[in-house]
This record gives structure tokens, sequence and C-alpha cells, in this order.
């Protein structure tokens, strides 16, 4: 099988040795996404409902690079600093994604990269 990296202009920069995503056969894989405002590549903090649209826009971007909308998407973990934030993160969620359910995991870690409250990844099936 062969892996293609996925590189867009409209998503975040890695913000180390890996790629925004990889498609592998018809399957796409998007490494985790800050909330970074793309405009000035910093990560917002201290909303966590505009934090959370921004990570889920930037996982959307990296998708829309090779094809793939947000329907596509079958399988999202995010990754939170507070738990006590689930509510807020799940109004937004529920939002963004209209109707469409993928299988999720969330789960509460101690630190993110870049100091940032939270961070979502996704995994979508062409």
């Amino acid at each position: 099988m062969t892996l293609k990296f996925i590189s867009t202009e409209k998503a975040p920069a890695a913000v180390g040795p890996y790629s925004q995503g990889i498609k592998a056969g018809n399957i796409i894989f998007t490494s985790g996404q800050l909330p970074v405002v793309l405009e000035t590549g910093e990560v917002h903090k201290g909303d966590i409902q505009k934090e959370t649209k921004l990570c889920l826009e930037n996982v959307k971007a990296v998708l829309e690079a090779e094809g793939a909308t947000i329907k596509d998407i079958a399988k999202v973990t995010v990754f939170v600093t507070d738990m006590n934030n689930f509510s807020s993160i799940n109004e937004v969620y529920d939002e963004f994604f209209e109707g469409h359910k993928p299988a999720r995991s969330l789960v509460q870690v101690s630190a993110l990269p870049k100091g940032a409250d939270i961070e979502i990844e996704a995994i979508a099936a062409l």
C-alpha cells in the first residue's frame, strides 16, 4: 500500500517531524490539530468552545486537501487538559458535525503541545 503525505496551507503546519495527515489506501489519518489560528500561527486560549471549533476546522482542512469531508470521518479522538470542559466541547462538536456521529474518544491528558487546552485528530474513510 502506498502512503501519501498530506500537506495543505489551509491548516497549521506540523510543529514537529510529522505530516498534517497521511492517506493510506482509502483511509485518511489526520495528525492532532491544535486550536491554532491559521492567519497568526498562534494557539488560541481562554475559550474552549472557540478552541474546539478551531481544532475541528483544522481537521476539516486536512481532510479536504485529499477530497474528504467531515461526513467521511469514522473516528475522532479528542485530547483535553480539563475534563470539566466536556459539556462545552460537546456543544460545539455536535453543531460542527450536523448530525453525523463518528465514533469518538475524549481523554484528559496532563499537557498538550504549545500549552494548548485541546487537540483533535480524526480518521476518515473515502
